[in-house]
């Protein structure tokens, strides 16, 4: 009999990790770091013996699913990391960036940096690429397929098959969600189907709601774009350095082409965000655009001519002297950390200023702090009123809604899977969620407890 032990993304939102123990050994699906209220969980002993565990599969690039893999190696795990082929690229600038940031946390903390860029290196050593729908055996009688997500670049649900153990018994299959898309993402390909499970383990972020159509999403940003111009304002836009950023740009990019007429100057103010922009050109085979795009004269699906993309930090203090209007996109996309500080320390007190949110934000974060209405928040240690529009469009999230996770829920074969169990997700999502399910699919639903352990 397998067992499932959960040991992240089951307190909130971040730090996906699942241990799978098999009889024929273990392995782990994400390991992920913790963003938020409790960073310091991330110190924390795994709950498991790192060298004990065979093999790790990673849905995708983002640090809540793939940030500790450092640590993991570290520790003494000597198996093999297998992720998608695009996924690979996207999660090395991730683990370098949040090095870095470590590092500079832990000599601020005059503690010990939980890893660094030797770590990550050596984590790189042993992740093995693999293209979707092709069946890997992890461990004797135990093989695992990543299929395509439409979260972001280079994600995955996985799909993994058990051999019953004995000539009669059947054997199962256990799918992990990862994060899956949301509908229409406009340079994406639609999340691929559910083709049969028996177990599923599945995100819940919005399990409580319906975003809005992505007609509305194009509008909503341009009455942002408009706004910006007609009241000679700064639009602020904290954008995930991977995903979100892209879709914003291309977006914006026609917008521009299509409805507006103005030469507003849009700053790409992220390193990170720049160069994972370069690997979707890189992987633009994987990508999938609703206009014809790669048509255009310069072929580039995320360059325009008013985009002035700022590397450096002079560049980036360069900004500042700039007249407005002016659009600013700058990580981090939770507004707890990154070159976005600087822009909302500075702008977030003018009342000409839009702060666009689109995307998902922590409990505990600066981000959350400020969509739940504060009227005053502290920025380096000063406190700055909070004058600015807040606006949010919620169809650029990444993240299926409700009715989404519900329809992928249902198999092409097989029958309603006879277990889901509900992670990715703050409490009063997953039990709107689990409550929608029962009624909706009329299946066992389960909500873990951190460090549970299920039988699957």
């Amino acid at each position: 009999m397998a067992k499932i032990a959960f040991y992240g993304a089951v307190r909130g939102v971040t730090g996906s990790c699942y241990l799978v123990d098999t009889p024929a050994g273990k392995f782990l699906v994400d390991c992920g770091m913790f963003q938020g209220e409790h960073p310091e969980w991330n110190r924390e002993p795994f709950g498991f013996t790192p060298s004990e565990i065979a093999a790790v599969l990673v849905t995708h690039p983002h640090a809540d699913h793939t940030g500790r893999l450092p640590k993991l190696v570290k520790e003494g795990f000597e198996g093999m990391i297998y992720m998608p082929e695009a996924c690979r690229p996207l999660s090395r600038l991730v683990l370098e960036d949040a090095a870095h940031l470590i590092a500079e946390e832990a000599k601020d903390a005059l503690e010990d940096p939980l890893f660094d860029m030797e770590d990550v290196a050596l984590a790189f050593e042993r992740v093995q690429s693999v293209g979707y729908h092709h069946a890997i055996e992890i461990l004797p009688g135990v093989t695992a397929m990543f299929h395509e997500a439409g979260h972001v670049l280079g994600s995955a649900f996985i799909s993994i098959d058990m051999e019953g153990r004995h000539g009669g018994e059947p054997g199962r299959r256990i799918v992990f969600s990862g994060d899956i898309g949301n509908d229409n993402v406009p340079i994406l390909p639609d999340t691929e189907v559910l083709h049969k499970a028996d177990i599923v383990v599945c995100e819940a972020t919005y399990g409580d709601r319906v975003h809005e159509g992505s007609d509305v999403r194009r509008a909503d940003l341009k009455a942002c774009i408009e706004a910006t111009v007609r009241e000679q304002g700064v639009l602020l836009i904290p954008a995930f350095s991977i995903e979100r950023t892209q879709e914003v740009l291309y977006e914006i990019n026609q917008i521009l082409l299509n409805d507006l007429q103005t030469d507003v100057p849009i700053y790409l103010d992220s390193p990170m965000a720049i160069k994972a922009t370069q690997t979707y050109r890189d992987f633009k085979a994987y990508l999938r655009f609703d206009d014809p795009v790669l048509s255009d004269p310069d072929r580039d699906f995320f360059s325009f001519p008013n985009l002035r993309e700022t590397l450096s930090k002079d560049e980036s203090k360069a900004i500042n002297f700039a007249p407005a209007p002016k659009i600013i996109i700058a990580g981090s996309g939770m507004m707890s950390g990154g070159r976005i500080m600087h822009h909302l320390l500075r702008y977030l007190s003018k009342p000409s200023t839009t702060l666009l949110v689109i995307g998902y934000q922590a409990k505990g974060t600066l981000g959350r702090t400020i969509q739940d209405g504060a009227n005053e928040v502290r920025i380096f240690g000063e406190r700055v009123n909070v004058k600015a529009k807040i606006k949010e469009i919620h169809s650029f999230s990444a993240h299926g809604d409700r009715d989404k996770l519900t329809r992928w829920l249902y198999p092409t074969e097989g029958g309603i899977p006879k277990k889901i169990i509900l992670v990715h997700g703050d409490a009063e999502q997953k039990i709107a969620f689990k409550e929608h399910l029962e009624k909706e699919l009329g299946t066992e639903v389960l909500i873990p407890a951190f460090g549970e352990t299920i039988e699957v």
